[in-house]
């Protein structure tokens, strides 16, 4: 069944979702040898050694979905310690961003250079009107959402130790982007569309890859958008 987007954003605000918030699968298949990537030994899979805990997610975020997905993996962690009695020790939050979900790991000057809401014809998780911003990095300093929303955003979640990956395979969308606009080498296209990554997400040879290491390390997997 389909989510009341609004009676989404409703509950999350009715309960108070950001107090006590813990520390905290793929882009269409392409011509490998297109998406230039580094080699074996030089992906970063250390993350794997942050999560610790009893209560272990992975949050797959292959849409942009007005942000939700990246909400998801806070909120979760609230209410397993207001159900359960977990503490935050306990919890550990995998959130990968592949597919169509690459673009919420882009900085907001990477979705103003290259018009990225109305492309994608992005919802605001809140008003449900389209938006030129990243859905999951809006801030009530700005006046882009209420203050009760602020700690769900996707730097937020990785200021609290949260880990968010990013599928290599996605990224390859980026980097056609600034190829096309820019006529750019595909290697300068990649260097920038790194660049413009959040900081803080860490790339991965895919989201699949990245999702499956994720419960290989005892992660659950729930589809958050």
């Amino acid at each position: 069944m389909p989510i009341d987007r609004r009676d989404f954003v409703g509950r999350v605000a009715a309960g108070a979702l950001v107090a006590g918030l813990p520390l905290p699968v793929d882009a269409s298949i392409r011509v490998f040898d297109r998406a230039r990537a580094p080699s074996a030994e030089e992906w970063d899979l250390s993350w794997v050694n942050r999560l610790t805990g009893r209560y272990r997610a992975i949050f797959d975020v292959p849409e942009i979905d007005s942000g939700y997905g990246v909400w998801r993996a806070s909120i979760w962690g609230k209410q397993y310690q207001e159900v359960l009695g977990a503490k935050p020790n306990e919890l550990s939050a995998v959130l990968v961003l592949r597919h169509t979900g690459i673009q919420l790991a882009m900085q907001q000057a990477y979705w103003d250079s290259y018009a990225i809401g109305k492309e994608k014809k992005v919802l605001h998780p809140v008003t449900q009107q389209g938006t030129d911003r990243n859905p999951a990095l809006l801030a009530s300093s700005r006046n882009e959402v209420p203050a009760m929303f602020d700690d769900v955003a996707l730097d937020r979640f990785i200021a609290r130790g949260g880990i968010v990956l990013a599928c290599n395979l996605a990224l390859q969308d980026v980097v056609e982007a600034i190829q096309k606009k820019e006529n750019a080498t595909e290697s300068d296209a990649r260097k920038r569309a790194i660049a413009f990554l959040v900081p803080g997400v860490i790339l991965q040879p895919s989201g699949v890859f990245a999702a499956l290491h994720a419960q290989d390390a005892g992660c659950k997997y729930i589809r958050a958008s």
